[in-house]
């Protein structure tokens, strides 16, 4: 996958900054402890020594270059082992004095054997992720702010659209709690105004806070931004993102232009996110049946077989709002 410039010096610079970070907390606790253990001072100094002693052994290879290889080599694990135990009995620990870097794979340099370590492919999916998401035109909500009162105990069949959103915001909240990028995929669907995307976007604030990388905006906004780069209109690489993405929320499936080229990007997503068995959540105001009719059924099935299926019930609560004087 190809990263704008913007992104990839970002990233740079995180790696950059977590390693002077490690190394400057290492070079302050060296300075404590030489000053409180001088013992560990003069042994530095001796494996300092080593070390020129060493670098000289290996350019000219004089003398029995491997019994003189063998002692420095003794003499290093020596001097740490004593530096160890020195450390302890004062009672610090025994690596108190070494570069804690955020990565230990790559010590926090990005590359390995030339390549990029996941610790810097992480980040570039990071802000690849939070670039995409300054361009949407909706925010996170709270579960605290869902209000069950606007939901009807009973309606004329009996049934209570109250116990049914109960239901639902208990399962948003469990979901939430509980993500892992092995989460089932969630589909809501219900008419407009029912909590749809207040509830999928509370899920997506408390998996943020969490750590976890995830993508949130309405669907029409995503296939715009992926046609233009498609045909060249564009640098970026919406696409991509959103397949690898921790957890995509995509709002509003149906307020798309109908068009093949959406239809078959909308399958793609599905499809690819459900066999990485990474998980989504997607959103409609369209009634099963509508689903039906706009799109064929290799997307249906996978939407109402192979993901969490939500049905919203109730009355229209921006209405509601609207009416009592609350908007």
């Amino acid at each position: 996958m190809s990263y704008d410039s913007e992104i990839f010096t970002k990233a740079e610079r995180e790696i950059t900054a977590r390693r002077l970070h490690a190394e400057s907390i290492s070079n302050r606790h060296m300075e404590e402890i030489e000053r409180k253990i001088p013992e560990i001072s003069e042994i530095n100094h001796q494996l300092a020594d080593t070390s020129i002693e060493l670098s000289r052994l290996i350019l000219n290879k004089t003398g029995d270059f491997a019994k003189n290889l063998s002692r420095i080599k003794d003499n290093n694990l020596e001097g740490q082992r004593i530096i160890a135990e020195l450390l302890i009995s004062n009672g610090y620990p025994y690596d108190y004095m070494k570069p804690k870097y955020f990565c230990p794979i790559c010590n926090d340099r990005g590359y390995i054997d030339g390549k990029r370590c996941g610790c810097f492919n992480d980040l570039l999916e990071k802000y690849s992720v939070e670039k995409l998401n300054s361009y949407s035109q909706i925010n996170l909500y709270s579960f605290d702010a869902f209000d069950l009162k606007y939901y009807p105990k009973s309606d004329e069949n009996g049934v209570s659209s109250y116990t049914q959103m109960a239901s639902t915001l208990s399962y948003c909240r469990e979901y939430a709690k509980t993500f892992s990028k092995s989460s089932r995929s969630i589909f809501m669907l219900g008419m407009t105004g029912l909590g749809k995307t207040h509830l999928s976007l509370a899920i997506a604030k408390e998996v943020i806070e969490k750590g976890f990388n995830v993508a949130y905006d309405s669907i029409v906004n995503y296939l715009r931004m992926i046609e233009k780069e498609h045909f060249g209109k564009a640098d970026s690489d919406t696409l991509q993102t959103l397949l690898n993405v921790d957890l995509l929320i995509m709002d509003d499936l149906g307020s798309e232009y109908e068009s093949s080229f959406y239809v078959s990007t909308i399958y793609n997503i599905i499809n690819t996110r459900l066999n990485k068995g990474v998980p989504t959540i997607i959103n409609s105001n369209l009634s099963p049946s509508e689903l039906q009719k706009r799109y064929d059924e290799r997307i249906v099935s996978r939407l109402i077989a192979m993901y969490d299926y939500l049905k919203f019930t109730g009355n229209d609560i921006r209405k509601i709002k609207k009416v009592n004087g609350e908007i």
